[in-house]
């Protein structure tokens, strides 16, 4: 878990600093009198205006969610690794990181066919090829990398509770485990 945290924290900070960047170097420029983006108050609806606005809303969405899994993997880097938090706590950070770091690549992946459709003005030829691998094909290779890890966090953690035993039998199990332990601890100790 601490490693795929770790790496998972260097892939989302790398996405939340190029959609930063890119918020701010935006396809096609800056006006240089107003310093507003150009094809913000584009007159042509149908080529600039809405994937600009495509562009601009999946940027925010992935720089947004990169960044709660950022957080959600530091979470798990920094938790005191207490027996209790492997039941629910840690893995339920890791299916979150997991499923926001999707979320932002696949926006990640939006935010990149809307910028190659401002740049290829009515080159379909060109567009739809590139959309295709850039945008599908990444996403599809990576939902099929990370789904088996949340499916498999997920049916451990939270499935096991509402089909198998009841939530009630693993906390006193859990409880009789600790009692155990202290026991053995306080007679080591004496001893």
């Amino acid at each position: 878990m601490k490693k795929t945290a770790e790496s998972s924290t260097v892939v989302g900070a790398l996405i939340v600093t190029i959609m930063f960047a890119a918020a701010f170097t935006v396809p096609g420029g800056n006006n240089q009198s107003t310093g507003f983006p150009i094809f913000l108050n584009s007159t042509d609806e149908s080529s600039t205006l809405v994937p600009f606005t495509v562009f601009m809303v999946s940027d925010a969405i992935s720089l947004f969610t990169a960044s709660g899994s950022v957080l959600m993997f530091f979470g798990i880097l920094t938790s005191r690794y207490a027996y209790q938090d492997f039941l629910i706590s840690l893995p339920l950070k890791l299916m979150i990181g997991a499923c926001s770091l999707f979320i932002s690549i696949a926006t990640m992946a939006v935010a990149f066919c809307a910028s190659l459709c401002i740049m290829l003005k009515g080159r379909l030829v060109v567009f739809i090829p590139i959309t295709v691998l850039a945008g599908i094909a990444t996403v599809i290779l990576f939902m099929l990398v990370q789904f088996q890890l949340v499916f498999e966090i997920y049916s451990s953690t939270c499935r096991s509770h509402i089909f198998g035993p009841s939530f009630a039998i693993i906390l006193g199990k859990y409880v009789r485990s600790r009692l155990f332990i202290s026991r053995l601890l306080i007679r080591l100790r004496d001893n």
